[in-house]
């Protein structure tokens, strides 16, 4: 049995003039993607902080969620919509869509030709490739149908559900900042980084050693905006929903879900100005072709595109809320 060591940062090949230009901008911390791994014989198995953010995320979330309804004075007529015990009934379905939801929509927006070729790694969820815009759609039709089979108040579920996600979102962007994915745009501001690869194939890479950070020499600083992401769609989102329900919020069935789709969608667009559009849905096959040629036309990014929608729903339950309050 072993136990991976942890990985370091491997400058290939060595440029004085790179690394003289690394010096001018913030170090990446270069943390191992990996916690800990233990090969045994032919099996391997290692955990990463990309699989421990969702862990924490959901477990955080759903005890936000068990203490919100413990509290019956938050909610319209002094009831609770739910029960503790139905909250962790609850916790199956909510899993299940954020697994199902996030893949899917991943696999066939964002890269249907890559998969249609190698159909066997789609449920390799552990290397990365989820789509947050696909996990709360399966969110939201998971906890549809839990409402419906238990009689519980839509609306009513779904702010108890607003109020636990950013905790997810702030671990989840935690981990892709310590995967080096998904990072900013070019910059010289005095924060930005230089992110490296991770080598996976010294051959195909020409990296020195398989399983550590390497540099070529020629990568841009750019800006983190993963932290940018877990500041504002974790944090501050986070902070803003819970000042919401302790004034009240939750007394307005379907405030706190506008709060928060609103509030997300112009937070990832916001930061969508910063982080590098992501390229691998530009390809010829990708069904959502008439999508990617209008959000070139306007200059937009697909996540400015898909967050759209978003806002405008939240806008139309803020208001709806308090008209009915």
């Amino acid at each position: 049995m072993g136990v991976g060591r942890p990985q370091r940062k491997v400058d290939f090949p060595p440029r004085p003039s790179d690394r003289s230009a690394m010096q001018a901008v913030l170090p990446f911390p270069e943390i191992s993607p990996e916690i800990f791994s233990i090969s045994i014989g032919s099996f391997d198995f290692a955990l990463r902080w990309y699989a421990l953010a969702y862990i924490a995320g959901i477990i955080l979330g759903w005890r936000i969620v068990v203490a919100l309804v413990k509290r019956p004075r938050l909610w319209a007529a002094q009831q609770s919509p739910m029960t503790p015990q139905e909250v962790e009934d609850l916790l199956t379905y909510v899993i299940l869509g954020i697994i199902l939801g996030g893949r899917l929509v991943y696999v066939f927006v964002y890269r249907p030709g890559y998969y249609l070729e190698n159909p066997l790694e789609i449920p390799i969820i552990w290397r990365g490739g989820m789509a947050f815009h696909g996990g709360m759609l399966g969110v939201i039709i998971a906890a549809w149908l839990f409402a419906q089979r238990h009689r519980i108040p839509k609306l009513q579920l779904a702010d108890a559900l607003a109020v636990a996600t950013p905790a997810g979102l702030f671990f989840g962007r935690l981990a892709n900042f310590i995967n080096a994915e998904l990072w900013g745009r070019p910059t010289d501001v005095p924060w930005a980084m230089k992110f490296p690869q991770m080598c996976v194939d010294p051959l195909q890479q020409l990296c020195p050693v398989a399983g550590e950070w390497f540099y070529r020499g020629d990568e841009l600083a750019r800006h983190p905006s993963q932290l940018y992401q877990a500041g504002l769609e974790g944090l501050l989102l986070g902070l803003i929903l819970m000042i919401a329900v302790w004034r009240g919020g939750l007394m307005r069935p379907g405030l706190i879900t506008g709060l928060f789709l609103a509030g997300y969608g112009l937070a990832r667009a916001f930061v969508e100005l910063f982080r590098q559009a992501d390229g691998h849905y530009l390809t010829p096959d990708n069904p959502l072709g008439h999508v990617i040629r209008f959000s070139d036309t306007w200059g937009l990014s697909m996540g400015q595109v898909l967050s759209l929608p978003m806002v405008l729903i939240g806008l139309w339950l803020i208001l709806r809320a308090r008209r009915a309050a």
